[in-house]
This record gives structure tokens, C-alpha cells and sequence, in this order.
């Protein structure tokens, strides 16, 4: 399937928000000691400060859907590049801890909004047979944008010798600020126009450009289509309503599972993870290389896939591998077996990243209808967030409260019922246009 260069120029500078989300999650595990000795922050509020854009996070991902639909999808990517580079100087030069939190809470907002905006925009842009790919590019530059902050914190340590910890934080300056400039380049997405400004003469312009190889008479019955669309009751009515229940459903449970599975947990934790097996010396190289390597690796595959195979199957996929990789790490550790947990979590990132990774950004930007894809989209996200945040919470509690090998049969009998609500509920969306699927919902 041949991509053609516009849209994908397009879909990548939206997706690059993803690239700086990536890197602003990860880059500060390269200053959380440096700053809790700086500050002398006791456990409490060392856990504050590092735990502020994750609660930023949250509320952007609540509020994100209001400026995507009142002021536009490209608008609001630029803003979002503003707020990241107003976070990475403000962290960076940050006199004391409380403007500290506050810096990362704003570069939170900006991740928590990108969700909403950046998948819905490039869903929204995309033609039909590369949708999925494109709108994966967001998952994709999220993982390159950590495993680039790795590197950047390793070089940056190793060369820099005074206040090394700000140039790791102001580091994301740059990219931000690129990414806000591009952001100027790109166009409105045309199924904004049409469904919330009735601009069909700007949206006729953008669909030319995106999709070439329409002849007129074709892009006119495309835009009849979308009005069509914008004005259906799925779309006029309001969002929480019975018309609209299962979308609604489809990506709470998405969101709900995703974080269920225990990946945050994983990620955020798994130096503890690995000390628990007597890994401790590695635990560090294990997670920002061995972890982000294959999470790289995996998301390209599932980036490669998703229009070929389709969402549905690339979640069954994941399913299996999560239910085998978590099945096996909780067998490993009721039975002492530890030499096999470094393999079972790295294949318990493979088959997230080929999977629910993939897959959860591209599915809720493409099921809910136009009007209503920004909410959606929020809603989304929201729960994702919410519990990711509640998961990262709890997870040390639960591991000293409980035998691990508990903790991660329960994420393993979580991902029994996300393969049962795979096969009862989850409509396959592939290759299908948005009016079309949001017809199936009327």
C-alpha cells in the first residue's frame, strides 16, 4: 500500500507529539536523584514532583477534547507544542521544587491533550487502506521518543559536568520547538470544516492535496458524505446517549484493559521488578535497553500489520502473548523459577507493542462519529490515563502486600477477559472509511 507523501508529511508532524511525550515520560529518570538531593525532598514530595505531568496528563486528557473541537485539530497540535516547550525551560531552570511541578504539571497538560488531538487528526486526514499505519506513527514515535531520551540522559551524563540533570530536561526544548513551527504547515483537518465550521471550499482544498488520485466528481460525493455524516443523529445528538453506547463502551474497555494488563507497572517499575529475582546489578541496562529496544521493534511491527491484518487481530495477537508472558512470570515467581522472568517481561512488551501498543490510539480515533471524535477521543484517553496514574499509585503496595506471583496472575486473568471481550465485541475497522463505521452505529 502506497502512502502518499502529503498525508504522510502530515500524519508524521502530528505524530511527533507522540515523539516528545515519549521523551518527556522518560527523560526525567535521569534527574529524579539529583533533584530530590537538590531540594532535599523527602519520599512524599519527591513522589509528588515526580508524579506532577502524569497528573497533568490526566487533566489534559479530560479537557482535550473542548479545544479540538472549539478552536480545530491543527490549532490545538501547535498549542501543545507551545505548552511542551514552556515545561522543558521551565523545568530546566526551575529555582525550586514547587515551579518545578508546576513546569511538568504544564508539559502534562500538553501529553494528556496530544492524545485527544494528535491520533484524532491523523484518523482524520488519513485514506482508508492506511489509516491505521498512519495513525500508529503516533505509538510509534511515543516509544522512539523514549528510547531517544535515554540516550540523550546517558550522553548528557556522561559529558556534562554542572547541572547536568537542566540540560536533560531542557534538552526537549528543541524538539518542541520544531515541532510547534511544522505545526504551522500542516492543514485543518477537512472533516473539522465540514462538520464544525461548514467550510466545504478549505475542506474540498485538503481533500484534493490528501487524497491526488480522486477525480472531482469523487471528492464532491466524499464531502457530500462527510456533511451527511455530521448531521446524522449519531452526530447531532448528545455525546452520553443510548445511540452512542457501544463506541462509548468500545474505548472505555479498550483503555480500561490496556492499563490492566500491568504495562505501566512494568515499565515504570522494573528495576523492582528485577530485583525481586536477585537481577538487581541489571535492572537498569535491562530496562532502558533491553525494555525499549524491543518495545521499538514491536511497535514497528505492529505499525507494519495493522492495515494488513487489521485491529481485531493484532489485539488477539497481543492477547495470547500477554496471557502466555504473565501466566509464565506468575508461575516463575510462585515456584522461585527467576531465571525466566527477564523473558517473560520482554515477551510481555513484545506482545503489547504488536497489540494493545498498536492498536488503542488508532481504534478510538476511528469509532466514534465526526462531530462527536474529539470527545471520544477524550473519553479515551481519560480512562487510560486515569488508570494508569491509579496503577502507578498502588503497583509498590500491591507487590509488598501481595506474593508477585499474585500481582501478575491478576493482570493475567485480566487479559482472559480482554481476549473474551475481543472476540464477543470488537468490530474489525480496517480499511473501512470513518462515515462508514460510524454508519454501522446509527
Amino acid at each position: 500500500m502506497k502512502t502518499n507523501a502529503y498525508v504522510f508529511r502530515c500524519a508524521l508532524v502530528a505524530a511527533l507529539g507522540g515523539f516528545i511525550f515519549g521523551f518527556d515520560t522518560v527523560v526525567i529518570s535521569g534527574a529524579e536523584q539529583t533533584i530530590q538531593e537538590l531540594w532535599g525532598l523527602g519520599a512524599g514530595m519527591h513522589g509528588l514532583a515526580m508524579s506532577m505531568a502524569l497528573w497533568g496528563t490526566v487533566l489534559g486528557s479530560l479537557i482535550g477534547g473542548w479545544p479540538t473541537d472549539r478552536f480545530g485539530r491543527q490549532k490545538t497540535l501547535l498549542w501543545i507544542g507551545v505548552l511542551y516547550f514552556v515545561s522543558a525551560l521551565g523545568s530546566a531552570y526551575a529555582p525550586d521544587a514547587i515551579s518545578f511541578m508546576v513546569a511538568r504539571f504544564i508539559g502534562g497538560v500538553g501529553i494528556g491533550i496530544s492524545t485527544v488531538a494528535a491520533p484524532l487528526y491523523i484518523s482524520e486526514i488519513s485514506p482508508a487502506k492506511t489509516r491505521g499505519r498512519l495513525t500508529a506513527l503516533f505509538q510509534f514515535n511515543i516509544v522512539l521518543g523514549i528510547l531517544i531520551a535515554f540516550l540523550s540522559n546517558y550522553l548528557i551524563g556522561n559529558f556534562v559536568e554542572t547541572n547536568a540533570w537542566r540540560w536533560m530536561l531542557g534538552v526537549e526544548a528543541i524538539p518542541a520547538l520544531a515541532f510547534t513551527a511544522f505545526c504551522f504547515i500542516i492543514p485543518e483537518s477537512p472533516r473539522w470544516l465540514i462538520g464544525n465550521r461548514e467550510d466545504k471550499s478549505d475542506a474540498i482544498k485538503v481533500l484534493k492535496r490528501v487524497n491526488p488520485a480522486c477525480k472531482s466528481d469523487e471528492i464532491d460525493l466524499l464531502v457530500a458524505e462527510i456533511s451527511d455524516a455530521a448531521h446524522r443523529k449519531t452526530s447531532t445528538g448528545a455525546f452520553w446517549s443510548m445511540r452512542l453506547k457501544t463506541p462509548i463502551a468500545l474505548a472505555f474497555l479498550i483503555a480500561f484493559f490496556n492499563q490492566l494488563s500491568g504495562i505501566n507497572a512494568v515499565l515504570y517499575f522494573a528495576p523492582r521488578i528485577f530485583e525481586l529475582t536477585g537481577l538487581g546489578q541489571q535492572a537498569a541496562l535491562l530496562q532502558s535497553v533491553g525494555i525499549g529496544v524491543i518495545n521499538l521493534v514491536f511497535t514497528f511491527a505492529g505499525l507494519w500489520l495493522i492495515d494488513q491484518l487489521g485491529r481485531r487481530t493484532l489485539l488477539y495477537i497481543g492477547s495470547f502473548g500477554y496471557i502466555a508472558s504473565l501466566g509464565l512470570c506468575s508461575w516463575a515467581f510462585y515456584t522461585e523459577a527467576f531465571s525466566i522472568v527477564p523473558i517473560c517481561i520482554f515477551a510481555f512488551i513484545a506482545a503489547h507493542a504488536i497489540g494493545q501498543g498498536a492498536v488503542i490510539w488508532v481504534f478510538i480515533s476511528e469509532i466514534f462519529p465526526n462531530r462527536h471524535r474529539a470527545e471520544g477521543q477524550a473519553l479515551g484517553s481519560f480512562t487510560h490515563w486515569i488508570f494508569a496514574a491509579l496503577l502507578t499509585m498502588f503497583f509498590p503496595k500491591m507487590v509488598t502486600t501481595f506474593l508477585p506471583g499474585t500481582v501478575f496472575l491478576f493482570f493475567c486473568i485480566m487479559m482472559v477477559l480482554q481476549l473474551v471481550w475481543v472476540k464477543v465485541m470488537v468490530p474489525e475497522t480496517r480499511q473501512r472509511s470513518l462515515e462508514e463505521i460510524e454508519k454501522s452505529y446509527a
